[in-house]
């Protein structure tokens, strides 16, 4: 029996990197999953590999920082299943910036996506894993809400804020049978970070603070990812996921 079989799931940039790779296990292990992205066609993507590779997977080309768009997304899935069991909220940027110097539209640019869009989905998936009776929202924030470095504010700020969201979600949605929790991946090669790990001096930097001594993969994430959706984790809600090759626990 696979861990996720038959559940139907939602993963938020799913075109790329950690959501690709988190879509195509969720597949792997039996799931229907929903393949959201800004890019379409990305998402497209990743669907068809997924139905290549015998999976189920749909592809949705969605805006979280649009509350219309969320909405008219879980209306579709609504339509198609009646339920969500499994929510990722995956979709995020960055900005690398000197904090006295950014300007308010790079702010709420990257405070849009990764909090409200956060905000939006778990809102408007509500009914729907209510529906499901045994539903898991897994939340990606980061290492970087807890161990900050220089020009990384706004991404840090939102990052803790996601933490802080989830724990209270945790409480509320508890009696609705559907857990909260919160994945925190250290440095992951992907695209969003590639143009930091190829300058060979930031990249030894950051492998000093990291006392397994390598970069994450994709993989790692949606490993534990998968955990948390299943029922292996049915007992686990508010919990904040530490994948970082222990650079969390580094001064």
């Amino acid at each position: 029996m696979r861990r996720l079989e038959d559940k139907i799931a939602l993963v938020t940039g799913g075109g790329a990197g950690i959501g690709r790779a988190i879509s195509e296990t969720f597949a792997r292990e039996g799931a229907h999953v929903f393949v959201a992205d800004i890019d379409g066609d990305a998402a497209k993507t990743v669907a068809d590999a997924i139905v290549k590779a015998n999976g189920a997977a749909t592809a949705y080309a969605v805006d979280v920082t649009d509350t219309a768009q969320v909405k008219a997304l879980m209306e579709t899935i609504k339509g198609a299943h009646g339920r969500l069991d499994v929510l990722v909220n995956n979709a995020g940027i960055g900005e690398r910036a000197d904090f006295r110097h950014m300007d308010d539209e790079s702010w709420d640019r990257v405070w849009q996506v990764n909090v409200d869009g956060t905000v939006r989905c778990a809102r408007e998936a509500f009914d729907l894993m209510r529906a499901s009776g045994k539903a898991s929202v897994i939340n990606l924030s980061s290492v970087m809400s807890a161990k900050h470095t220089r020009q990384m504010s706004v991404y840090s700020a939102t990052k803790g804020a996601v933490s802080a969201l989830s724990r209270s979600l945790a409480v509320e949605y508890a009696p609705y049978g559907i857990r909260v929790n919160t994945l925190l991946p250290g440095y992951v090669e992907t695209a969003l970070i590639g143009r930091y790990l190829s300058n060979p001096m930031i990249a030894k930097a950051l492998l000093t603070q990291t006392p397994l001594r390598r970069f994450g993969e994709p993989q790692d994430i949606a490993n534990a990812a998968l955990f948390l959706a299943s029922d292996e984790a049915g007992y686990v809600t508010g919990a904040s996921l530490n994948v970082d090759g222990g650079m969390g626990t580094t001064l």
